[in-house]
């Protein structure tokens, strides 16, 4: 362990170090080889980047001649960039110092993860069951059930499969709760988020072990689960060399959800007949209404002792996500934190869709937050939501919490693992790396560590 612990911790400065030698050859490349111009070069990509924010904006928020020009800006922006470059003869040193400021960031985060390794959630041998039922939606995912044999491959492995009929309306919840009636011991869903998080908080209302299918379309609880998105067949395999991992329940009043709820402009435009047929096109022509017509309801949002005001979109989701930037916030690296993950945005011009541009997870328009408990009001008496994609309407004021390890959920054990996140970039711990001042988390582990009981252990 020791050993381990220092291989670590040189690995993480040798890193770190790298990192800044990248970066400052970044920067003296541009001063070596073009002066004064050095600066130009970096002041004329920052103007495209703004110019390009500026042009999305338009596209989001406005209609007819403002959204043309808005997409002359975002293409524009880059391509007047990019010729500039060319013409004046800059465009291989901005390369360069562009690929050395990749290399720098690329060994900055392999530092931090070396600093911070993460640990997964922990996993517990536990016996197969003996009466498992599957609730199967057979359009989900556009049809992966019968693309995969998951119905004959269920059956085959001992499981009571019960298929959904997409032409009647099912109360999947109803379902699950007959199938426990009837001496399940085990409940499982291969189908949409949606359909699982109904099933889900039955089988923790009943305290039993809960199993996905990844047969929806994005599978975002099946991937932070760490199981295997490409080919469903392979999570049938936790009913007979299984393993347990128990993580939370998020609830927006009494809606279950197992990834978000989402409040403001994506809640109000799923509200549309249209959206599933036509996702963009409904999302177009809505959008300048609910960001700056009067159709968007704006949202405060209490955040434990923290107060948002005018907010117009929102995201709560069971447990954070792990980068706090609403581009590539996508993963969530552990599921059993016991806390919501806020992401909530207010941009009200060009200026602050620039800025979110440009500064990212640090922009003011954008706040990113964790609480047990969330509220949310509004000047309506009521309003819509969209839980795990499902689009719903609710009274005001709506409470969000979790119900830390509530859910059982049984995985198979061998599966592709948990995601890695990207830590968050911290240049000043970057830098007491490099120096030999910053301690790693396994450093710190060998001040703290308690006595009795053995390390988790998981897949991540």
């Amino acid at each position: 362990m020791g050993t381990s612990g220092a291989g670590t911790t040189a690995g993480a400065r040798l890193l770190a170090r790298l990192a800044l030698v990248c970066a400052l050859a970044a920067v003296a490349l541009l001063l070596a080889f073009t002066g004064a111009g050095g600066l130009l070069v970096l002041v004329i990509g920052l103007a495209g980047l703004v110019v390009a924010a500026v042009g999305a904006w338009w596209v989001l928020a406005h209609r007819g001649v403002l959204r043309a020009a808005g997409v002359l800006l975002a293409v524009g922006g880059p391509g007047a960039v990019l010729v500039f470059y060319a013409r004046t003869g800059l465009w291989v040193v901005a390369l360069g110092s562009l690929l050395l400021g990749g290399a720098a960031v690329a060994c900055a985060r392999s530092a931090l993860r070396r600093a911070r390794p993460q640990r997964g959630m922990a996993a517990i041998a536990c016996p197969p069951p003996v009466r498992p039922v599957m609730i199967m939606n057979p359009q989900s995912g556009g049809g992966k059930v019968g693309r995969f044999g998951l119905v004959q491959g269920a059956q085959r492995l001992g499981a009571r499969v019960l298929l959904l009929d997409p032409s009647v309306h099912t109360d999947v919840a109803a379902l699950a709760r007959q199938a426990v009636a009837d001496g399940a011991d085990l409940l499982g869903v291969a189908g949409g988020d949606g359909t699982q998080a109904l099933v889900a908080a039955v089988a923790a209302e009943h305290d039993l072990p809960f199993m996905v299918i990844s047969a929806g379309t994005r599978n975002h609880f099946a991937m932070d689960l760490g199981l295997d998105r490409a080919d469903p067949t392979r999570c049938l395999d936790a009913l007979t060399d299984g393993e347990e991992v128990t993580v939370d329940l998020g609830f927006v009043a009494d809606h279950p959800f197992v990834n978000t709820a989402s409040f403001g402009a994506y809640a109000q435009v799923i509200q549309s007949p249209e959206y599933r047929a036509a996702k963009a096109g409904t999302a177009l022509n809505a959008l300048p209404d609910l960001l700056l017509g009067d159709r968007g309801e704006r949202l405060d949002v209490q955040v434990g002792g923290t107060r948002l005001t005018s907010q117009q979109a929102l995201l709560v989701s069971n447990n954070p996500y792990a980068a706090a930037d609403p581009l590539t916030a996508g993963r969530r690296p552990r599921l059993d934190r016991g806390t919501l993950g806020v992401l909530s945005i207010r941009v009200d011009g060009s200026a602050q869709a620039a800025e979110l541009a440009l500064r990212g997870g640090q922009a003011t328009g954008l706040h990113v937050l964790t609480a047990p408990e969330v509220t949310i009001h509004a000047a309506a008496q009521t309003v819509p939501i969209a839980v795990d994609g499902e689009a719903l309407v609710l009274s005001t004021p709506i409470t969000c919490r979790i119900l830390p390890g509530a859910l059982r959920v049984r995985v198979p054990r061998n599966r592709p693992g948990g995601p890695v996140a990207a830590p968050p970039l911290d240049w000043r711990h970057i830098i007491a790396l490099a120096a030999g001042r910053a301690r790693s988390n396994s450093d710190r582990g060998k001040r703290t560590s308690t006595s009795g009981g053995a390390p988790a252990q998981g897949q991540g």
